[in-house]
C-alpha cells in the first residue's frame, strides 16, 4: 500500500482547536471528502489519521470515521497517559484494530522534560502490551528529553513527528542535527518526513531550503525507518498537498523504486501494523 502516514481531520470549533490562529485559512471543517481526491491524485491508497486535539471524544470520533472508510488505514489518537485509569482507556480504544498509536501534544507543554514525568512514563509503559506505537511531537529544545524517553523503553515503538520541527525558517542546523543523529542511533524510533513546509517561510520557501534537513534524517535513519506524511490540512498554511508530496518525491528521485516504496507506504504499514 501507498500510505500518507500523517494527516488530520476535524470539524472546526474555536473552543476545540485553540492552536489554530484567527487569521489562518484552516479554520473550517476538513473531512475525508476533502482528502480523498488529494490522496488519489498522488497515488496513495490511504492514510493514517492523527489526533489534533487532546480528548478521548476525538479519538472515538476518528475511529468512527475510520470504521466507515477503508481509506483510513489507522488512527493515532489521544489518551490521558497520566491518568490512573490509562489502562482502561487504552483497552477500550485498542479493541478497534484501526487504533494503532497514541500521541500527546508535548510541544505545547511548558516543561521541556514533560515526557519524563513519573505519571507520563507509567502511561508509556502500558502501550506495548496493547501493540500501540507512540508519536513524539516536540520542538528541537525537547529532543534531549525524547532521547531519554526512547532509551528508557527500548522495546516500545516510537516515531518522531515532523523531524522535531527544525528551525528551517532561520536556516539553523545545530544542535538539532547532532541530537537527531543521536536519537536515530536508537533502533526503536522512526521518523516522519512531515511538517516541513510550515517550519519554512510560508509560501516563500524553495526546495533547497529543506535539503540540509532531509540529508540529515535520510543519512541518520536510513531507508527503513522513514515515512512520508503530508500533515494535511495544517500544511495548507504553506503549500498545497501536491507540492508537499512533490517535495519528498523529487528529493528521493525516480531511480530507486524500492526506496520510494518504503518511504511512501511500506515503512508506515510495517510500523503501524496496518
Amino acid at each position: 500500500m501507498r500510505i500518507d502516514a500523517h494527516q488530520h481531520f476535524w470539524t472546526y470549533a474555536t473552543a476545540d482547536y485553540p492552536w489554530i490562529q484567527p487569521d489562518w485559512p484552516i479554520r473550517r471543517d476538513f473531512l475525508l471528502a476533502d482528502l480523498a481526491p488529494l490522496l488519489q491524485a498522488s497515488g496513495f491508497d490511504g492514510s493514517v489519521a492523527v489526533q489534533a486535539r487532546q480528548s478521548l471524544e476525538e479519538s472515538r470520533w476518528l475511529l468512527e470515521l475510520a470504521s466507515a472508510s477503508p481509506g483510513i488505514k489507522g488512527v493515532v489518537g489521544w489518551v490521558d497517559l497520566r491518568a490512573p485509569d490509562v489502562e482502561e482507556q487504552l483497552s477500550l480504544l485498542a479493541a478497534n484494530p484501526k487504533f494503532v498509536g497514541v500521541r500527546h501534544v508535548v510541544q505545547d507543554e511548558p516543561d521541556d522534560r514533560f515526557m519524563l514525568g513519573e505519571d507520563f512514563l507509567r502511561g508509556i509503559a502500558k502501550l506495548q502490551a496493547f501493540g500501540l506505537t507512540y508519536d513524539i511531537l516536540i520542538y528541537p529544545r525537547q529532543l534531549p528529553a525524547a532521547l531519554e524517553l526512547v532509551r528508557a523503553y527500548p522495546e516500545q515503538a516510537f516515531v518522531l513527528d515532523h523531524l522535531a520541527k527544525p528551525l528551517i525558517r532561520e536556516g539553523l542546523l545545530s544542535p538539532w542535527r547532532e541530537q537527531v543523529r543521536e536519537l536515530a542511533a536508537l533502533s526503536n524510533v522512526m521518523c516522519k518526513i512531515s511538517g516541513l513546509v510550515t517550519e519554512a517561510r510560508w509560501f516563500a520557501w524553495k526546495r533547497e531550503d529543506f535539503i540540509p534537513y532531509l540529508d540529515v534524517v535520510f543519512q541518520a535513519f536510513g531507508p527503513d525507518r522513514l515515512m512520508f506524511g503530508s500533515d494535511w490540512p495544517v500544511a495548507l498554511l504553506s503549500a498545497d498537498y501536491s507540492k508537499v508530496f512533490a517535495l519528498i518525491r523529487d528529493y528521493i528521485g525516480g531511480e530507486d523504486k524500492n526506496l520510494a516504496a518504503k518511504i511512501f507506504g511500506l515503512n508506515a504499514t510495517r510500523f503501524y501494523q496496518l
